[in-house]
Order: C-alpha cells, then structure tokens, then sequence
C-alpha cells in the first residue's frame, strides 16, 4: 500500500509507523472475525409483538394524533434485519441523553443507506410529542422514532430498570418466513466491570476521528448544545 511522501522522517519514527500499521492490520482482521461470529450466531429467542407508540412522520405535525405499531411490522420486507437503538430519554432520564443524541445525529445521516439493507427505528421511553420536539431541534428528517412508553420492550431488552433507569442499547430482530420475530443480538455500552460506555463505540465515528489524533479522547463526552 502507498504510504504518504513527505520525507524527512526519522527512522525512529519511521519504525514507530510500521509497528502501528502491522496493529491496525490486525485489528481490522480481528474486527472480521467478530463480525462472522455474530453473523454465524443461532436462532435467537423469539419475542413478544411489542407494541410501540409513534407520532406522525412529519416533524412539523406536531398535533397530528398518535398511532400504535406492533414489532413484526417494523419490517419492511421479508429477509431484512431490525435494528433498534434504544435511546436514553423518559422515565428517569427527564432530558435526552447527550452521548444518545451524538449517536443519533450521526445515524440520520446515514439512515438512508442503512435502509437499502436493513430497516432502522429508534426506541425511547419518552412520549411521541416529546420526540418529536427533540428530533425538530436536532434536524432529524430520517429517523423512525418510537416510543415504547409503560410497555415492557425497555425492560426485557436490558436497555431500563425497574426504577424507569435508562441504558442506550442497540439491538437487532430477525423474523421468519411464518411472521416469527427472534432477538438476534444486543449490546450495551457496558462490556465488562472495566470496560463502562465501550461496548458500542463502533456505531459513532466521533470516537474514531479522535482517536486518530494525539490527544485522543481525553475525558470528552458530548453535549446538548457547544
């Protein structure tokens, strides 16, 4: 692969560099092997048919009267995967989480292309006017948003507590031939009792950009408003 040719590096440097490389190469391979094990993963469980609330598509409708959804119509085609990011907002967490928000500002971006795969929603305890008034002041045009109010979806996914408690998870359903929806994988920011807010770095490119940089990710963490 053709390396940059700004001359003038130091052979400490140079070495430097090619060490990291070699760890980059191995860390992109490892990341493929991850990846294949999740996709070879088994039948998952099959889930209830949650029901959702949902307000109207169009952000300026704000009157407009709330619907119910059930989760096996969430798909929009046969052989097509659910993503669902579970977002911290409702119950005990009265304002929306600002790392949440970060993470979805970077999805309605790229909603579009995730579309042509899989379909994609967005899951909070918060009602659907409450959502919608965020989504307008962050310019979400390409977002499913749900609400999953007092129903159980939150709780049985890990992503809230029996306090109302409120955890950002992403989660992925499948559903089979015969209308069957499975859970199929979940993750949460925790990893392990060392590794807190980690678990899904991988769905926000903010972190990456950082971590190309000398400073690295400091003890940033994003915010409602800069």
């Amino acid at each position: 692969m053709r390396q940059t040719n700004l001359g003038g590096e130091s052979a400490e440097y140079t070495a430097a560099r090619k060490e990291l490389r070699q760890a980059e190469i191995e860390l992109m391979r490892h990341r493929e092997r991850v990846a294949a094990l999740r996709r070879a993963l088994p039948p998952g469980p099959v889930v209830d048919d949650y029901v959702f609330e949902e307000g109207p598509a169009d952000l300026a409708a704000g009157d407009a009267p709330v619907t119910t959804v059930r989760l096996a119509d969430l798909f929009t085609g046969s052989g097509r995967d659910l993503i669902v990011y579970q977002f911290m907002y409702g119950k005990k967490q009265t304002e929306p989480c600002p790392m949440c928000t970060m993470w979805l500002d970077g999805f309605n971006g790229v909603a579009r292309h995730v579309a042509q795969n899989a379909d994609l929603v967005v899951v909070a305890a918060a009602d659907p006017p409450a959502l919608r008034a965020h989504a307008r002041s962050r310019g979400w045009t390409n977002l499913r948003l749900l609400s999953a109010g007092t129903g159980p979806f939150k709780y049985d996914l890990g992503s809230e507590d029996a306090d109302g408690d409120q955890d950002s998870t992403v989660s992925v359903f499948t559903r089979d031939d015969d209308g069957t929806v499975r859970h199929f994988y979940s993750a949460h920011p925790r990893l392990a009792d060392d590794l807190d807010e980690r678990g899904i770095d991988l769905l926000s490119p903010v972190w990456h950009l950082l971590d190309l940089t000398r400073n690295g990710r400091g003890d940033w963490s994003a915010g409602l408003g800069y």
